[in-house]
C-alpha cells in the first residue's frame, strides 16, 4: 500500500513538486508537468510523452538531453488534460514541430489529439504516436487497440534519438512507427496496487494465483495461473512474445548475419513490488531462453521502467532491431532514469524560458446582466463542489467495482479547480460566458482524464450558448445543456446505453427542455429534470459498460451504477437547490 502522502487530492502536484527539487539539473516544471531544463538543439523535433502519474519513471523520468523533451503529467492514473499537454509542447517546443508519445489509452488518446489539433491551428507541425505494445490486450490482427506499457521505452528513445540527430518530423515519425512495430510486451501480476488514501487495492488476484496479461491499471488480460517457479515464468514470456516475432525483420538490416542471429532488446521490467533481486533470478532464464531460440540479446534491461505503484508482478518486452534502430538505441541519452555514454548540454537560464501557462487570460467586455449571471454561475459551480467534496469517498468506491477508484478524487480535484477560476473571473468583472469558459478550462486541466475532458467540454458549450452580452435565461440555459450533451458524445463517443455520464445528460437534456418549452421557468424545468436524472443515474446499474477503463471489467459492475452518471446527478440536483434559493429571495424581495 501507498503510506506516504498528505492530502490524496494533492499527491501528484506535490510528488512532481518534489522530483523537479531533486532533479534540477535535468528539468524544470510548467503547468502541466516537466521540460527540459538543458538547452535543445533549435528547429528540431520536439518529443513530448506523457500519461498518468503513478508509473515512475515513466514519464518525467525520460525527460533529458537525449530523451524526451517534456512530459505531460496527469493525475494518479489518470490522463493529462488537453491544457496540460499543450502547455508542455509549447514550452518544449525548438521550432521544428512537436511529436507526442503516449500509451494507447482512450483518455490519452482523446487528450492528446485535442492538443495535437489545438498545436496545428497555430501553425505547429504536431505529430502523435500511440504505443500498442502489449500483446495481452488485443489479437495481432487488431494491433491498433492494444495498450502500452513497457514498450514505451523503446519508442520513446528511439524518438528522442532521432529528433537529437536532426531528422525531419515526418523521418522521426517513420522510425518511431518502425519501432512500435517491433516492439512486444507481455505481463502478469501477483497482486494489485493501492492508490494513497486508499484502504484497499483498486483489484485483487486471489492468494496463490498469478494474472496472466494483465494491464498496468488491473485491465484484465487472458485468465490466470498458479504461480510458477521463476524458471517457469521467464519460459512463458519468451513463449507468448516468441509466437508473434514481427513482419519484415530484414528491413532496413544490413548487417552480416542479421537473418541467422536476429538481435532483440530484452526489457525485464518490474511494476512495483517486485525485487531486483527476484528480477535478476528470472532474467537469467530469459537469456538462457533467447539464446537457445538463436536471438542475440543486445543492452538488456533489467529493472524498474514503467511501474504501478506497488503492483506486483513484471513483465517482458522484446524490441527487435534493425541497423537504424540499434544505432538510435545505443545513442547518448541523460535522464533521471535513464542514461547512457556522455551527454554535455548547457543548463538553461531563466531568462531563456517562459512557462505557456503564466499569461493571465483576458477578460472580455460583459454586460451587467451578464456580470449578474456569472455570479449565478459561481453559486452553482459553489454547490457542485460541495457536493462533490461530500460524496467522493462514495463516489471513488463505486468506480473501484469495475475501474480504478480515482473518480471521486478527480472530480474534487476539477471542480475546486473550477470553483477557484470562476471566483477570480467574477471578481475580475467577466461574464457568464467567460466565467464558464475558465471555469471549464480550469476543470479539464486540474482533473484529467476523461471526465475532466468532458465536464471541462460541458461548461464550455453552456457559456457558449448564455454567452457575455445578456441576462442567461431559460432557454438559454437549455440550449447550453443540449450543446454540451451533443459535444461529449461527438468527442467521447459514448451513446446512451453505454453505461456513462451520457445515460444521465440525455435524459436530463430532453426533460429539461421539454420543461423549458411548456413554459415553465428555470427553476421548475431544472428540478423536474434533475429528478429525471437522478432515476437515469440509478438505471446504470442494470447496464454493463460498453466505453472506457470499466468496460473489461463489464460483469463486476453489474448492479453497481456509473460513477461518472451519479456524479453528474448528484450535480444537477444540487444546481437545482441554488435556483430555488434565488427564486426565493426573488420572491422576498
Amino acid at each position: 500500500m501507498t503510506r506516504l502522502f498528505n492530502d490524496p487530492a494533492a499527491f501528484a502536484d506535490e510528488m512532481i513538486e518534489g522530483f523537479v527539487a531533486s532533479h534540477s539539473r535535468w528539468v524544470r516544471r510548467v503547468s502541466g508537468g516537466v521540460v527540459r531544463n538543458t538547452h535543445s538543439t533549435p528547429e528540431t523535433v520536439a518529443l513530448v510523452i506523457g500519461g498518468g502519474s503513478g508509473h515512475y519513471p515513466a514519464f518525467a523520468g525520460l525527460v533529458g538531453q537525449g530523451m524526451a523533451h517534456g512530459a505531460a503529467m496527469g493525475n494518479l492514473f489518470a490522463s493529462p488534460s488537453a491544457q496540460q499537454i499543450y502547455n508542455v509542447a509549447k514550452a518544449a517546443n525548438n521550432g521544428g514541430g512537436v511529436l507526442l508519445g503516449y500509451g494507447n489509452y482512450a483518455g490519452d488518446v482523446l487528450h492528446f489529439n485535442q492538443a495535437q489539433a489545438r498545436l496545428r491551428a497555430e501553425g505547429i507541425d504536431c505529430r502523435s504516436i500511440a504505443v500498442t505494445d502489449d500483446v495481452s490486450s488485443a489479437p495481432p490482427a487488431e494491433h491498433a487497440k492494444r495498450r502500452g506499457i513497457a514498450g514505451d521505452l523503446t519508442v520513446f528513445k528511439v524518438a528522442a534519438a532521432a529528433a537529437e540527430a536532426g531528422y525531419t518530423m515526418d523521418q522521426a515519425v517513420e522510425i518511431a512507427d518502425r519501432a512500435n512495430h517491433r516492439t512486444r510486451s507481455f505481463g502478469v501480476a501477483f497482486s494489485g496496487c493501492t492508490l494513497p488514501g486508499a484502504d484497499h487495492p483498486l483489484f485483487s488476484v486471489p492468494e496463490g494465483r498469478m494474472a496472466v496479461g494483465m494491464g498496468i491499471h488491473g485491465e484484465p488480460g487472458i485468465g490466470e495461473t498458479g504461480i510458477p517457479t521463476a524458471d517457469e515464468l521467464a519460459e512463458l514470456l519468451v513463449a507468448k512474445l516468441l509466437t508473434e516475432i514481427p513482419e519484415n525483420l530484414s528491413e532496413g538490416d544490413t548487417s552480416a548475419g542479421a537473418v541467422a542471429r536476429p538481435r532483440v532488446v530484452p526489457i525485464l521490467n518490474g511494476l512495483g513490488s517486485v525485487k531486483y533481486e527476484e528480477l535478476f533470478v528470472v532474467y537469467r532464464r530469459v537469456a538462457q531462453l533467447l539464446a537457445e531460440a538463436g536471438l542475440d540479446a543486445v543492452d538488456p534491461q533489467v529493472g524498474e521502467l514503467v511501474t504501478s505503484f506497488d503492483m506486483a508482478g513484471t513483465s517482458l518486452t522484446l524490441f527487435w532491431l534493425d541497423d537504424e534502430l540499434e544505432t538510435l538505441w545505443h545513442a547518448p541519452a541523460d535522464a533521471p532514469a535513464f542514461r547512457r555514454g556522455a551527454v554535455t548540454a548547457a543548463a538553461l537560464d531563466a531568462a531563456d524560458f517562459t512557462d505557456p501557462a503564466e499569461t493571465e487570460a483576458t477578460i472580455p467586455d460583459a454586460s451587467e446582466e451578464s456580470r449578474a449571471g456569472a455570479v449565478r454561475v459561481l453559486a452553482a459551480l459553489g454547490a457542485a463542489k460541495n457536493v462533490v467534496d461530500a460524496n467522493a469517498e462514495e463516489l471513488g468506491r463505486i468506480d473501484a467495482v469495475a475501474g480504478d477508484g480515482d473518480h471521486g478524487i478527480g472530480m474534487e480535484r476539477g471542480v475546486r479547480a473550477a470553483v477557484d477560476a470562476a471566483e477570480a473571473a467574477v471578481a475580475r468583472g467577466a461574464g457568464a460566458a467567460t466565467t464558464l469558459h475558465l471555469a471549464g478550462d480550469a476543470w479539464a486541466d486540474k482533473a484529467g482524464g476523461t471526465s475532466g475532458a468532458l465536464w471541462g467540454m460541458a461548461l464550455r458549450a453552456v457559456g457558449d450558448a448564455l454567452g457575455n452580452t445578456t441576462a442567461p435565461d431559460a432557454g438559454a440555459v437549455a440550449a447550453g445543456v443540449a450543446q454540451a450533451a451533443a459535444a461529449i458524445m461527438d468527442f467521447g463517443k459514448a451513446a446512451p446505453g453505454d453505461k456513462t455520464l451520457v445515460d444521465v445528460l440525455v435524459p436530463f437534456r430532453d426533460a429539461l427542455s421539454g420543461g423549458v418549452d411548456a413554459g415553465q421557468d428555470l427553476a421548475e424545468a431544472w428540478g423536474a429534470a434533475a429528478a429525471v436524472a437522478q432515476q437515469a443515474a440509478e438505471d446504470t446499474a442494470q447496464l454493463l459498460p460498453l466505453m472506457g477503463r470499466a468496460r473489461p471489467h463489464a460483469e463486476k459492475s453489474l448492479g453497481t451504477p456509473d460513477a461518472g452518471a451519479v456524479s453528474m446527478a448528484l450535480i444537477v440536483r444540487a444546481i437545482h437547490n441554488t435556483l430555488s434559493e434565488e427564486n426565493r429571495v426573488k420572491e422576498n424581495a
